[in-house]
């Protein structure tokens, strides 16, 4: 039997279950990924609570584990709800969303709650939106394990500026060829993979290039399956491209 008693953690996901219910999903600070079930909180009486199990939530929360998931016992809100509207509201959607997927159940990731912990704050604030989830991303892949240097290739070459790099699990960044065939389109800057190694913004250009290669990357650790996140950014694209003007 597994207690939590006073745990850090951040809800990431939250849906019914039967009629008073809820199942809950939380990146703790001290367990990683933990399921709960949170019975009775539909009532009247229970606001405070169901408040408090809304996605992006910073919570406390006591539960005791005896199966898969842990029956929730108290919850409390530590901070207000950042209140997200458009493509930020998207891109917290995403946050939650890679976390569920990659996170494993109760395997401790306390450098996962931290990153989760300063992207959250730079939604917040509306930090350029972009940057915010190629840093996330970044770290998120360097607190599973998976990361690797971003300023070499992996012969331990320096990257050229000039140059594209795809990004491979296996050996790291790789120098794309001229040929469409080595998918140098959808290949990162090296301007931009050491910006994202230095922490340094980069140029819009940089920036932007750095978004499929990190995808991809993703994609390798989702076993191939893709997010619901990356279809609605998509079709919301979409949208936007067949409006007139």
């Amino acid at each position: 039997m597994q207690r939590y008693v006073g745990e850090p953690a951040f809800v990431l996901h939250a849906r019914p279950w039967r009629e008073t219910s809820l199942l809950v999903e939380v990146l703790s600070a001290n367990h990683g990924r933990v399921g709960l079930l949170a019975r009775g909180v539909q009532g009247p009486k229970r606001h405070v609570l169901r408040a408090a199990l809304q996605p992006l939530q910073s919570i406390r929360f006591d539960a005791v584990q005896r199966g898969e998931l842990a029956q929730l016992t108290s919850a409390e809100a530590v901070d207000a709800l950042p209140m997200l509207r458009g493509d930020v509201a998207m891109a917290a959607f995403y946050l939650n969303e890679l976390c569920m997927r990659l996170a494993p159940r109760e395997d401790p990731q306390p450098d996962m709650h931290a990153a989760y912990a300063i992207t959250r704050e730079r939604l917040r604030s509306n930090q350029p939106l972009a940057w915010t989830l190629r840093r996330f991303e970044r770290d998120l892949l360097e607190s599973l394990g998976v990361g690797f240097a971003l300023d070499h290739d992996g012969d331990g070459q320096p990257l050229d500026p000039a140059a594209r790099y795809l990004l491979d699990p296996e050996y790291g960044p790789r120098r794309a060829l001229n040929d469409r065939g080595d998918g140098r389109h959808a290949a990162a800057t090296g301007c931009g993979l050491l910006a994202l190694a230095a922490d340094a913004i980069p140029e819009r250009d940089d920036l932007a290039s750095l978004r499929l290669p990190l995808r991809a990357l993703l994609l390798h650790y989702l076993d191939g399956r893709g997010l619901k996140s990356w279809d609605m950014l998509g079709e919301l694209g979409r949208l936007s491209a067949a409006r007139p003007g």
